[in-house]
Parts: structure tokens; sequence; C-alpha cells
């Protein structure tokens, strides 16, 4: 599958095909019961140069709509939320020591965290691909 590359007058976003997307630029890849989050390219060029993660503990037990990780830019500290109540299983502790693989590759290296989601999975309140493009679009011209 092929990325798509927004152009707004702003900048230029990479949003991959192959996954889903949350309101507040969250990308998320489904795989059985396990989903993994992390950051939009969109997203960490808002941020800039993220300088500090905060993960959360592996088993924590975490809530849809909740913050799982707080990011920390030159510019701003943002929080990272999930869409799914489930438990944390793995959290990415390269971040820690490496907190710019977030803006070097934020759909690869730079993933956050890995839940085992609780109960079935619901993609309702998810964006699709399309759907997230036109939201970076609508903010980008406000």
């Amino acid at each position: 599958m092929d990325d798509i590359v927004v152009k707004t007058k702003l900048g230029e976003y990479i949003v991959k095909e192959d996954l889903l997307y949350t309101k507040t630029d969250e990308w998320v890849k489904i795989e059985g019961n396990i989903v993994t989050i992390g950051i939009t390219d969109y997203a960490q060029k808002k941020l800039r140069y993220i300088v500090n993660v905060e993960l959360p503990e592996e088993g924590a037990e975490v809530k849809a709509g909740s913050s799982i990780a707080t990011l920390e830019s030159v510019k701003t500290v943002a929080d990272v939320y999930t869409p799914f109540n489930g438990k944390v299983i793995e959290a990415n502790t390269a971040l820690i020591d490496e907190p710019d693989l977030i803006n070097k590759d934020p759909y690869g290296k730079g993933w956050i965290v890995k839940i085992e989601v609780s109960g079935a999975i619901s993609k309702e309140g998810l964006l699709t691909p399309q759907q997230y493009v036109d939201k970076i679009k609508k903010e980008e011209e406000k």
C-alpha cells in the first residue's frame, strides 16, 4: 500500500494507508487483540523536537480515552491517548534514551506502546486514512 502525502500551505505530512487514526493524532495498528499506538507524522511535526517521553508501566491497565504516555518537546508537553481498554504489554523503552525516534520514524521505530485489548475491538470513533487526511486539511485551514 502506498502512503498518502498530504500537502497543505503549512507543511507536508505522511499518512499511512494501512493504519487507523484518532481525532487526537495517534495512529493505531490492530493485530488480533493487540494494538500498537504511536503519534502521527502530523503530530510529531507540530510538536517539533521531542526531548523526553514518559511511558506507562508494562502490565498497567488502561481505559479508552485515558493518557498512556506524555511527550515533552522543546515547544510543549502533550499526552498520548488510547482509544481502547486493556493492558499495556510492551512500552517502547528505546524512546527513553532516544525520544527523537518519534521525530525520525513516527510509524516505525517511534511507536509508543502495545496494548492487549480487553473485549472486542471496536473501530468506532477511529478515522480511516482518508478521514484523517481531511482532518489535517481542516486544521491547517484554521
